[in-house]
């Protein structure tokens, strides 16, 4: 580690340690490189045209620096839409930073100790929206215009909202230990700006998927199309990782979105290494299609939120064109994403930062909770498949809450 960044973490304690002492109303976010908690809010970045957030954020971090603050950090969350349409940016500077390690080994022991949310959930029934043959139709909709020459890809979601009284902090616990080659976050959500908050709200979820980080010079982006849920069987579970490493559909939506994560970021480099075929990444529920993408950045006052919100949205999460994609998801989709979808993370005065995708990931508030998941459409896709796609990726948070037959039961129903 160099001097800046041992400096910017002088207080090292372990990603257990920091888990541990997370509760309900804190911001936790983790990855295999850093972790970090923060309590209280000293400072709201404000409300500001979306193509002017970056360089806002990056004032406010050198002001706060100028007046003394020891290496101050903007944390939080970004939504899937950057308009006035959807949830507001929420990026804030807490009262009070702790900085850890990555996520390691330890954090799995966490899993057996956390007590099960399903201990603290109510019985009542999922809403879906759209529920399974609306989903369905609207993948049909897509291929439709796919046909028509209208976009190459999109990225069709779910939501799921349930009646629950949910643990944050057991929750959280149990998706830091099965995720511990990814991200894992929980951003409280209550002073961010919504009109009539009434509740707190926490967004929390573990995901896989790295849309840029910046450590002084390297830049890396981990970017993951094409999946498959995964099968208990360990036979079959490899044959199905197989058939995705060789598979036609899955390759070619694949490279849509690793060509444009290289576009994007080619501005930025003086150098950038690009694997030419992709590899597996495992998690509990899914097999994904990856490539790690690392460039050297050619100006150091370009800070890692400026390049993560060039990248965003990828076609991983919304489609290719993204214009054309974006306003079909608007038209069809039947809710708002809200930060499903978006940017969840951190960023410093010296412009370091890690960004997630916010995936694997649910709003959670006193009696309530509204889980996400989405699939990518491209041409030879299966609604059917599609569906089984999202129902897989949503057991991540489900398996956390011990809730995963409540999604067999409804889909069953809805058959």
């Amino acid at each position: 580690m160099n001097d800046r960044l041992r400096h910017a973490f002088l207080k090292q304690v372990s990603a257990t340690d920091l888990l541990q002492q997370y509760q309900t109303g804190a911001t936790f976010f983790a990855s295999p490189r850093r972790s970090l908690l923060a309590r209280g809010i000293k400072a709201v970045l404000p409300p500001c045209d979306p193509s002017q957030l970056a360089v806002m954020a990056a004032q406010y971090l050198k002001n706060a620096e100028l007046e003394g603050q020891p290496a101050p950090v903007l944390i939080g969350a970004l939504p899937f839409r950057m308009d006035a349409s959807s949830a507001p940016a929420h990026l804030f500077m807490p009262r009070q930073l702790i900085s850890g390690t990555g996520v390691d080994s330890a954090v799995a022991a966490l899993n057996s100790a956390a007590k099960p949310a399903e201990a603290s959930l109510s019985a009542a029934p999922l809403m879906q929206q759209p529920a399974p043959e609306a989903y369905r139709s609207n993948v049909r909709s897509a291929l439709a215009q796919i046909r028509n020459g209208e976009f190459e890809k999109t990225v069709l979601s779910r939501s799921l909202t349930l009646a629950a009284q949910i643990e944050v902090p057991a929750l959280l616990h149990r998706l830091a230990a099965r995720n511990l080659h990814g991200y894992t976050f929980a951003i409280d959500l209550t002073d961010s700006g919504l009109a009539a908050v009434s509740e707190r709200r926490t967004l929390i979820g573990a995901s896989p998927e790295l849309l840029l980080a910046r450590y002084g010079k390297e830049l890396v982006s981990h970017p993951l199309a094409g999946s498959i849920p995964r099968s208990a069987d360990a036979v079959e579970d490899r044959r199905r990782a197989d058939a995705l490493l060789c598979s036609a559909k899955d390759l070619h939506e694949h490279a849509l979105v690793v060509d444009a994560v290289t576009a994007a970021l080619r501005p930025y480099c003086k150098t950038l290494r690009v694997p030419s075929a992709p590899s597996l990444l495992a998690t509990p529920t899914m097999w994904h299609l990856g490539t790690e993408i690392r460039g050297e950045l050619a100006d150091l006052a370009t800070t890692s939120l400026e390049v993560a919100l060039a990248l965003h949205p990828t076609p991983a999460v919304c489609g290719h064109p993204t214009a054309a994609a974006r306003k079909f998801i608007a038209d069809v989709e039947g809710f708002d994403r809200r930060y499903f979808a978006g940017l969840v993370g951190w960023c410093d005065s010296h412009g370091d930062g890690e960004w997630a995708v916010t995936l694997r990931c649910a709003e959670v508030g006193a009696h309530s909770a509204t889980l996400y998941a989405g699939a990518g459409v491209v041409a030879g896709s299966e609604p059917q498949l599609e569906l089984l796609e999202t129902s897989g990726k949503l057991r991540t948070m489900l398996a956390a809450m011990n809730l995963e037959l409540m999604l067999e039961d409804q889909a069953e129903a809805a058959a």
